[in-house]
């Protein structure tokens, strides 16, 4: 049998259902399913990156529930419900698409753009601020728009990305690199102090210019580490394996013994 979209939003109903659904499902709220809503994202980038389009179809799943299951309890409370979601997203991007559907329908899609690319991104950045005025956040700091609960190193990307808007940045990529190389010095100068608390600033203004980097690289930071970590992982796999092989524990081997499998595991392009 093949389900659909209406079965998945019966399915959300039919588990918060006070008589028969499932007492866990029921007695969630907006607030106590923010971690696993979180978890979800991440796990889909997880896939992503590690190219398993087997994994990635489940946890856009996984996600997908998540976006339900919000909408469901925002719908018990009267407040909207997922037709909304859906009609909200639909007019958002209609509206900040006049170049792809000129009279702001569907039908219109397929006229060619009038638009060159300066006009379109004009437009977009006039539209987000019109969208901005009705909605009261004229008068928001620069920075405001960026959510505090954001993942941090996002946070940072999004922070100087919005501080650039106004000219505050380098034109190039030459001085970046000397801000990381400052950052570390000051770091290292922080830890010789033995001083915690100051090693903690400095390691923040580390992660803050290597996060300002990524930007100017366009690369995404969460998503660059979630590499490396994926990376890590496989080699680290690969010197457990070995060892198991030989019936040897990782802490009867020395460090060169462990770096000589990382190194081999490195090799085999692992």
């Amino acid at each position: 049998m093949r389900y659909d979209m209406d079965d998945l939003l019966a399915l959300m109903t039919m588990l918060r259902d006070r008589q028969y659904g499932c007492p866990w499902d029921i007695k969630q709220n907006f607030e106590s399913i923010i971690p696993y809503t979180l978890e979800e994202a991440y796990e889909v980038l997880d896939a992503i990156v590690r190219e398993d389009r087997v994994e990635l179809k489940e946890e856009l799943g996984d996600l997908l529930f998540q976006v339900v299951f919000h909408a469901q309890i925002a719908s018990e409370e009267n407040a909207f419900n997922f037709s909304d979601v859906v009609q909200t997203i639909i007019q958002k991007m209609i509206r900040r698409h006049p170049h792809v559907f000129p009279d702001g329908t569907f039908d219109s899609f397929g006229k060619p753009s009038v638009y060159s690319d300066e006009e379109m991104s004009q437009q977009w950045k006039a539209i987000k601020a019109e969208e901005k005025r009705l909605k009261g956040k004229a008068e928001q700091g620069l920075l405001d728009v960026v959510p505090e609960s954001m993942p941090v190193l996002m946070q940072a990307v999004k922070l100087q990305k919005e501080a650039s808007k106004v000219g505050f940045d380098w034109d190039n990529i030459t001085p970046v690199f000397d801000k990381i190389r400052e950052e570390l010095d000051e770091l290292e100068e922080a830890v010789k102090e033995l001083s915690r608390d100051e090693a903690e600033a400095e390691m923040g203004d580390v992660l803050f210019a290597i996060a300002n980097l990524s930007r100017h690289l366009s690369i995404s930071p969460e998503q660059a580490l979630m590499r490396t970590n994926v990376k890590f992982r496989r080699r680290f796999h690969y010197i457990e394996t070995a060892l198991s092989q030989n019936k040897r524990p990782l802490s009867d081997c020395s460090l060169d013994e462990l770096d000589q499998l990382w190194d081999n595991a490195k090799a085999q392009g692992l």
